[in-house]
């Protein structure tokens, strides 16, 4: 049976899930529609809002469904800035999500004011250089919660409660903390947060923007009325019922989850480093840090390598990012962390799920050495 290690890419979609998905697949379901099937469509819409809204301790009128992260970051990013003015400038860390980085340098492209905050040898960054870092024409700032390479939490709260009253937005990308961590939008002081649903055991192809109420976006979609008005178009209603379900269900065992998977990666690290004395982490020591998610480099081994290894022999695991990690660049953020190209493409990222197992970990520990010393064999030949 195959060992699945790579729930920051993509979760299983949950059984629960593929049940709802069902439900909804086959009858007509346009929520916009008047008659009883449009009406069925509309309460399964709503109550999947409500279900997403308490994932994060919001009101479900607050949240925008979309077609995933990628544009909730987009419409944060790009609908913020938009209706702050021309002029408007944003701030951002050099770990964020393609999504982010790549949204951030396109609107630098176009004239917005940017900076990129720099992060320590742990993949952290500091509440003070992002506040060092704001300049008159800020209007936005924007924090991965937590890094889904590394594990590193940003310190979002610190930087809410020093951006209170200045009339500067922040915006928070929570995939990889949702159902990992608690969240709370009062509690972390935000104005926008991006969720999605295929890392909470949902369907791909759906996400949200949690938008505080009173905040002013400019959709960059001109249609319909739906989602407030700011994300046009018939809503994907199967995939947003199964997001609802995948929230609930994390919401209700994220506590012990995070505290069995935490547990898990130790004892993961601990056996690793007994029996690959020079192996080395990536990201942070000690918490606060994603729960589930070791990211590790050997020396001598490229990540891709093991990677292929460990897949031949029943493991999937990966090098960082799903969505970069097929460029041929090393990773952008080990890179950020201060580590040279040849120390960025030895990153193997594992991260766990609510399903993993302790004998998944025995099994990674079984294999791994001799996969390690197989590279290495090679290397020297």
């Amino acid at each position: 049976m195959r060992i699945y290690l790579d729930h920051n890419a993509t979760a299983p979609l949950r059984p629960e899930v593929h049940a709802a998905l069902l439900d909804f697949l086959g009858p007509p379901a346009n929520p916009s529609s008047a008659h009883r099937e449009g009406a069925r469509a509309r309460a399964g819409l709503e109550t999947a809002r409500a279900e997403v809204a308490s994932l994060v301790g919001g009101v479900p009128a607050e949240i925008v469904f979309t077609s995933g992260a990628t544009e909730a970051n987009n419409l944060a990013l790009r609908g913020a800035l938009a209706a702050a003015g021309p002029g408007a400038g944003l701030v951002t860390s050099a770990v964020e999500h393609a999504s982010v980085l790549e949204t951030a340098r396109a609107l630098a492209a176009d004239g917005r004011p940017l900076t990129i905050v720099p992060v320590d040898a742990e993949g952290r960054v500091a509440a003070r250089d992002v506040i060092a870092a704001i300049a008159p024409a800020t209007r936005l700032v924007t924090l991965g919660l937590a890094n889904g390479e590394v594990g590193a939490v940003a310190p979002v709260a610190e930087v809410a409660a020093a951006l209170r009253g200045r009339g500067i937005l922040l915006h928070t990308d929570a995939v990889q903390a949702a159902g990992r961590l608690l969240l709370d939008v009062s509690a972390l002081g935000v104005d926008l947060l991006s969720l999605s649903a295929h890392k909470l055991g949902g369907p791909g192809g759906v996400g949200a923007l949690w938008v505080r109420r009173g905040v002013r976006l400019r959709s960059e979609l001109t249609g319909g009325p739906q989602e407030r008005q700011l994300r046009a178009g018939t809503e994907n209603v199967a995939a947003i019922v199964g997001f609802g379900v995948a929230a609930r269900l994390a919401r209700s065992e994220q506590l012990e989850a995070g505290a069995r998977m935490s547990a898990l990666v130790e004892r993961l690290w601990m056996g690793l480093r007994a029996r690959l004395p020079d192996v080395m982490r990536n990201g942070p020591a000690a918490p606060p840090r994603l729960p589930n998610t070791l990211n590790v480099s050997v020396p001598g081994c490229t990540g891709e390598s093991l990677m292929v290894l460990l897949d031949l022999a029943g493991v999937a695991v990966s090098v960082g990012s799903a969505c970069v990690a097929g460029a041929a660049e090393p990773s952008h953020v080990l890179r950020a962390m201060g580590r040279d190209s040849e120390a960025a493409r030895a990153g193997l990222r594992l991260s766990l799920g609510p399903t993993t197992s302790t004998a998944d970990v025995e099994r990674v520990l079984d294999v791994l050495p001799e996969l390690v010393a197989q590279v290495r064999r090679g290397a020297a030949a």
